[in-house]
């Protein structure tokens, strides 16, 4: 008979149990995970199901040859196989890698040099994916070193005798290697350990959200990344709340299936990025709205990017039609080098602003509260993002290190328990980042109240004619421009002949660009009282994105100073270049297998010829 859910606030710490270990103990538990399957139909496991299945899955691994500590890349487009693969190998002290899978045939190229950089970085010894995907993977074995074979979860089918032993397991072993975005550098793995992601399951699930036995979730989000990964399966498997997967990308061509989705199993907790919320809310018509409740919705999280307030506010009235609680809007802040999350905002609250008078800010890095009867212009607003976690704590801190006044824009620093172990096998990005201070995470806010207001990314600010401005308030301005696509502007500084000059990429179907381009130049003017030297068009999907659709600045920036924007991938060029790209990487792939056979067999013939050898001098003995 299964036991009920319990609260795990009397029975859970932020040091244990281990989550392969909370896994096993939840074996008897009602609860199930089920997974929407892409070509229609879902998959559920109850607990015990789950429970064997993952440990069957981490003794597959073992007989692949590897061992606790060595790294294996995953990938893995289907949401089950991710999780029982992933899973299996925490349970095994195997150290899985998530790697987004190519989702464009136009970007193979991209994405195989970005899979050579994370295994090698890794030095991975071994690769898992399916067998659809496998043909264009296996051109990586012979380019990573450390890699020496890949393998299906097809094959990973057969009964195994045995169960783990997760008892093995130390809070100061490293878990998995989660490789950041890198929107504004070279992904770099970062080394998150058990303790630490107990110490933030527990942060967020019991110290942030105060899950109850009712909780149910939902998830669209991509598991290969931190908040799809630590928020919607890890910390779920920590509290043992169900949970139900839609797959990413059916998502994206359905954007109503989530809230649906919602509605349908009683959801009450699922997180998002800012976007998804514009989507979810520019796609869901009134007649769609008319079917659903959603007062069964008791948190609606929004982190990974900057939180635009106006999109979370659209978002809040239009579904309110549809009985959501204006209070379930729950801002959050964090980062892959904190495990993930480090603030979250007060529970039912919904969304807090500040609104802060803009040339206090721009010159001075000073977040002044606005008058009530200023020109909205000449003001700036942030969102809340709330406060640290017990035992964490998070601060802002001045150029020289010193701490940040009240209202004063500083880089964020953060400390604590769910601070990782740094970068893997990179000393010296780990000494930048991981210091005395706290984590650096690189990221501009201020504190106002005791709560946490990002601004954006150091890297990214943009300084015109003396003043600080974030891309993000320029993007926002832009992406309200009729015809421009909201999520998809990148603004930055370049040289100029006496200064710095404003450059601003959008992605838009428009065929009259001159009249777009102007229009956006005006938006830009007015809104800001910037001139925008150049406004560049390109095609949908042509901005460079991280693998969790983060905008790639840096990378946009360095494309149009070589004027190669537009050209990443062969999308332009039609069917007939996609396929070749296909068959360029399918060849490599049969020639590295084909390598990789040979030198398998050649191995095993030295071998057998030894012991012949030594049995026939054993003989003349």
């Amino acid at each position: 008979m299964k036991r009920p859910i319990p609260d795990v606030s009397k029975t859970h710490t932020p040091t244990g149990p281990l989550i392969p270990l909370a896994v096993r103990e939840g074996a008897d538990l009602e609860g199930y995970h089920r997974f929407l399957l892409p070509e229609g139909g879902e998959l559920e496991f109850d607990r015990a199901q789950m429970s064997d299945a993952i440990d069957q899955r981490g003794l597959h691994l073992l007989a692949c040859g590897l061992k606790k500590g060595d790294r294996v890349g995953l990938v893995l487009p289907q949401n089950h196989e991710f999780v029982l693969t992933f899973m299996g190998a925490l349970a095994v002290g195997v150290v899985p890698v998530p790697m987004y899978p190519p989702l464009s045939l136009g970007k193979l190229d991209s994405y195989v040099s970005t899979a050579e950089h994370i295994l090698e970085a890794a030095q991975a010894k071994a690769l898992v994916t399916e067998k659809k995907v496998q043909p264009v993977l296996w051109s990586l074995v012979g380019k990573v070193k450390s890699l020496k074979a890949v393998h299906c979860v097809e094959d990973f089918k057969e009964r195994l005798p045995g169960q783990p032993d997760v008892s093995h397991l130390k809070p100061g072993d490293v878990a998995f290697l989660q490789f950041t975005s890198g929107s504004t550098s070279q992904p770099k793995g970062v080394m998150v350990t058990h303790g630490n992601l107990v110490a933030n399951c527990y942060a967020i699930q019991v110290d942030g959200l105060k899950c109850n036995p009712k909780d149910v979730g939902v998830s669209w989000l991509p598991l290969y990344h931190d908040m799809g990964l630590i928020g919607c399966v890890l910390s779920p498997f920590f509290i043992h709340m169900p949970m139900t997967y839609i797959p990413t990308l059916t998502f994206v061509k359905h954007p109503t299936l989530w809230m649906e989705t919602m509605h349908r199993v009683r959801g009450t907790m699922a997180f998002a990025p800012n976007f998804a919320y514009a989507l979810a809310r520019r796609r869901t018509s009134e007649e769609k709205l008319a079917k659903l409740d959603l007062s069964c919705v008791r948190i609606l999280g929004c982190g990974a990017e900057p939180n635009h307030p106006d999109t979370l506010r659209a978002f809040s009235d239009h579904f309110a039609k549809a009985k959501l609680s204006p209070g379930a809007i729950l801002p959050c802040y964090g980062m892959a080098e904190a495990t993930l999350a480090m603030t979250f905002c007060e529970l039912g609250r919904g969304l807090k602003t500040d609104v802060i008078d803009a040339a206090a800010w721009h010159d001075e890095g000073r977040a002044v509260p606005a008058q009530k009867d200023a020109a909205e212009e000449g003001t700036v607003e942030f969102v809340s993002c709330g406060r640290s976690f017990g035992g964490h704590e998070v601060m802002v801190i001045k150029e020289d290190d010193t701490p940040a006044p009240e209202r004063v824009v500083g880089e964020i620093v953060y400390k604590g328990p769910s601070v990782t172990a740094g970068y893997f096998e990179n000393a010296a990005a780990t000494k930048e980042a991981f210091t005395e201070l706290g984590l650096r995470t690189g990221d501009l806010g201020y504190l106002a109240g005791g709560e946490l207001y990002v601004t954006g990314r150091k890297k990214d600010l943009i300084i015109l004619n003396g003043r600080n401005y974030d891309p993000q308030s320029i993007e926002w301005e832009v992406a309200e421009v009729p015809g421009i696509r909201k999520g998809n502007v990148v603004a930055f500084s370049v040289p100029g002949t006496s200064s710095e000059e404003l450059v601003v990429v959008c992605e838009s179907k428009e065929t009259d660009r001159e009249k777009l381009v102007a229009a956006v130049k005006q938006r830009v003017q007015q809104a800001l009282f910037l001139n925008a030297t150049d406004v560049v068009l390109i095609g949908p999907g042509e901005l460079p994105k991280t693998s969790s659709g983060k905008l790639q600045r840096r990378r946009t920036r360095e494309q149009y100073l070589m004027q190669s924007l537009g050209e990443e991938g062969v999308r332009t060029h039609g069917k007939s270049a996609e396929t070749l790209m296909l068959a360029k990487h399918l060849g490599r792939g049969v020639m590295a297998r084909v390598k990789h056979n040979v030198k398998r067999g050649a191995e095993g013939l030295k071998s057998a010829l030894s012991r012949d050898s030594k049995s026939d001098d054993e003989k003349k003995d």
